[in-house]
């Protein structure tokens, strides 16, 4: 069943959305590729991770104001999937520079079609339960960002001490939209430990899910302060995209401007989230069968419990192992322990460096 359905008209008529979707998805090879990055597979429900992202954004503007941030290699695919989408959607990167550049040209450029715009930024890759919350959310983060002049970073509540996922810790009430009460910003953490996020757990932190909201006026301007050396490329853009994209520095958008800026606030989200950043992800967003094996594709587990399977292409069987994942496309097979997830970089550094 796909996570979420397109719902009621959008009425925000200052509202963008764009989608983050340049990354490959390296967690997930081999089923991932440059060709073929996660967000054309259906890790979260039986349809590509972008089709969910998009259904999403629909529920929240029209196709006017929805982007896709994307390579252009990218685009062909992406249009494959997202047939009904016009072409204006698809705002090609010429280079991957980071987040923060691409956040920066398309709240330039959309600031120049609506100087009041607010901007929410999606990524390709999550999972969200229950549409009418997210929208609720998102609707609220829009109203406290254009009421406070605030960066709003959305906040997961956790359901679980997680190592995986950064954290945002509150400070003093801001403001509050419906039932949602916004909140300053204290601090952003980075992955912690296993003793540290049960302890942020215990303490009411959220888990940064890297949905931001914010009026395109007040982003420019805390770029402008924190990122000088982002926001000066953006006289380029008179140029052309390309001639921004060759001179901007990379840069990561959190480390240059949410967490150096005074003025960011958090709202918690009325949904549920998760990012699905690793092959472990499956077992949160797939059924698993009476032995806690959770099998994509044609695949049969016999004496096994706690396994995680991703059949491509042909078949696969496992017989009496436990918590492995294995992955089966047309080019390669993975096995390795389920526990080892998290390190699948580790292993394509191996493998490039043995390819030299």
């Amino acid at each position: 069943m796909p996570e979420s359905t397109r719902s009621s008209t959008p009425t925000d008529d200052g509202l963008w959305v764009v989608i983050l979707a340049g990354g490959i998805g390296a967690r997930f090879w081999p089923a991932s590729t440059r060709e073929r990055p996660k967000t054309l597979l259906p890790l979260a429900s039986e349809q590509p991770l972008i089709a969910d992202t998009v259904g999403r954004a629909r529920a929240l503007v029209p196709d006017d104001r929805l982007c896709i941030l994307a390579g252009e290699h990218l685009a062909g695919p992406f249009r494959s999937v997202l047939g009904d989408l016009p072409d204006a959607a698809y705002w090609i990167e010429p280079d991957a520079r980071g987040t923060c550049p691409v956040l920066a040209w398309a709240s330039w450029e959309i600031h120049r079609r609506n100087p009041e715009a607010v901007m929410v930024s999606l990524h390709a890759d999550h999972r969200v339960h229950s549409l009418d919350g997210f929208q609720e959310t998102i609707q609220a983060a829009a109203e406290i960002a254009r009421t406070h002049d605030v960066l709003v970073c959305v906040g997961a509540v956790p359901d679980r001490a997680e190592t995986g996922f950064g954290h945002i810790k509150r400070g003093e009430a801001l403001g509050t939209s419906g039932e949602i009460v916004a909140h300053r910003v204290q601090a952003f953490h980075e992955k912690p430990d296993a003793e540290t996020a049960q302890r942020y757990v215990s303490e009411g932190h959220l888990w940064n899910t890297g949905m931001f909201v914010w009026k395109v006026s007040t982003f420019l301007s805390e770029l402008a302060e924190h990122a000088p050396d982002v926001s000066d490329c953006l006289e380029l853009l008179k140029d052309g995209v390309e001639a921004f994209f060759e001179a901007v520095p990379v840069s990561v958008v959190d480390t240059a401007v949410m967490e150096r800026s005074q003025r960011v606030a958090t709202v918690a989200a009325f949904f549920a989230w998760d990012d699905v950043g690793t092959w472990e992800a499956l077992s949160r967003s797939k059924p698993a069968d009476s032995d806690g094996n959770v099998l994509v594709g044609d695949a049969i587990t016999v004496d096994g419990t706690g396994n995680i399977v991703f059949a491509d292409q042909g078949d696969v069987v496992l017989f009496g192992v436990d918590d492995l994942v294995v992955v089966r496309t047309s080019d390669a097979t993975l096995v390795m322990p389920r526990e080892r997830a998290a390190d699948l970089k580790t292993l394509l550094a191996e493998l490039e460096g043995d390819e030299e």
